[in-house]
């Protein structure tokens, strides 16, 4: 009789998972929910405590970057008013539509652009792609609006642009540390007065000289091209203005902390969702009107073309017909220009950081 068969070995124990410090500390710092705001996962009802005007005033405050100004006067300098204008209605139009999906989907599930082009698609490979193109959006226009506000820093105060790069980041930074919660109180103690200084120079021109604008609608551009509307110099101009489009993944980045909508609170949800998400646009496109305007007060005034398209030199141009003396002119363009550079830099250090840490961590499959 043939002998048994030996038992099985008993299956060693599996071997203890190793996690190394970086990685230790890594999730650390992402399990602490009240800094990171949920950076890789959606954000849940309790969390998102806030009323819907407020995360709606939050959004809304992003809309306060100059380099709309700049981008209006930069189409009017190249391509004339009559394309500039028409492009950057168009603008506004294809932003708003493309918009309203992302901003609605975004405050009903609580998930930022990460998520949604998951869901939307993109696979595991396109999310992450999309995070790296998101973030790198964030960080250029980062350091494009520090230049603007560094150019302020040397107007008003003679400090030197590499100084005022760091300052810009040496104050946004400290800011955006715990997140929305410090970002909410920012936005809402800066929004009346910047709403405020944003309106007074244009009031202050058109009471001063109501006919200040009237050249503009003849107005062919640095090179006189654009003097009628031209399907090409539209186009050329809408491919400027449509870069823009990606604003709406900050947008995105605060409307996740909207509340649950209800019976109760349905048409004031609806309200909020639209003014913080596609609704930035018509501001945008106000201020990208507004930009063409005063870059032509300033080109009217015997200023280079290409110095016109400078926010700075815009509203101290138009900040001149407020006071008379031009102390007091630098004081309130700079004071402008800072506020408005620190609304939307903390947004664009709050949504870099978000994006840059959706790429790592599906890159490193954290």
């Amino acid at each position: 009789m043939s002998a048994a068969p030996p038992a099985r070995a008993e299956a060693e124990p599996d071997a203890p998972l190793r996690i190394v410090k970086i990685r230790r500390d890594y999730n650390s710092w992402v399990a602490r929910e009240t800094i990171e705001d949920y950076a890789l996962r959606y954000t849940p009802v309790r969390f998102r405590r806030w009323s819907a005007m407020r995360v709606a005033n939050t959004a809304f405050g992003a809309a306060s970057f100059l380099i709309l100004e700049a981008v209006g006067a930069t189409l009017l300098v190249r391509y004339g008013f009559a394309n500039a204008f028409w492009a950057i209605l168009a603008t506004g139009l294809i932003i708003f539509l493309a918009g309203l999906p992302i901003s609605v989907y975004a405050a009903r599930f609580g998930v930022d652009m990460d998520l949604l082009t998951r869901g939307a698609g993109f696979g595991y490979i396109g999310s992450t792609i999309t995070s790296l193109i998101y973030a790198t959006f964030t960080f250029i226009f980062f350091a494009l609006e520090a230049a603007v506000m560094a150019y302020a820093l040397e107007l008003a105060l003679d400090i030197p642009p590499r100084w005022g790069y760091l300052i810009c980041a040496l104050v946004v930074v400290p800011l955006v540390t715990h997140g929305v919660s410090s970002i909410n109180r920012l936005q809402a103690w800066t929004q009346p007065l910047w709403l405020a200084m944003l309106v007074l120079p244009y009031a202050a021109v058109l009471i001063a000289d109501p006919h200040a604008f009237a050249g503009i609608a003849h107005y062919g551009g640095a090179n006189g091209r654009g003097a009628a509307f031209s399907w090409p110099l539209f186009g050329a101009a809408l491919t400027v203005g449509i870069a823009l489009i990606t604003q709406m993944g900050e947008q995105a980045d605060y409307l996740r902390f909207m509340p649950e909508r209800n019976e109760r609170n349905r048409r004031t949800w609806w309200a909020a969702v639209l003014l913080g998400g596609p609704g930035w646009v018509l501001l945008g496109v106000a201020k990208m009107l507004g930009g063409a305007l005063l870059a032509w007060l300033v080109i009217s005034h015997m200023v280079p073309p290409a110095r016109a398209v400078d926010p700075n030199q815009m509203y101290l141009a138009a900040y001149e017909y407020v006071f008379p003396n031009y102390g007091w002119a630098v004081a309130a363009t700079a004071l402008f220009v800072v506020i408005s550079q620190l609304k939307i830099n903390v947004t664009n250090a709050y949504a870099g950081s978000l994006a840059w840490s959706n790429f790592f961590s599906r890159l490193a499959h954290s």
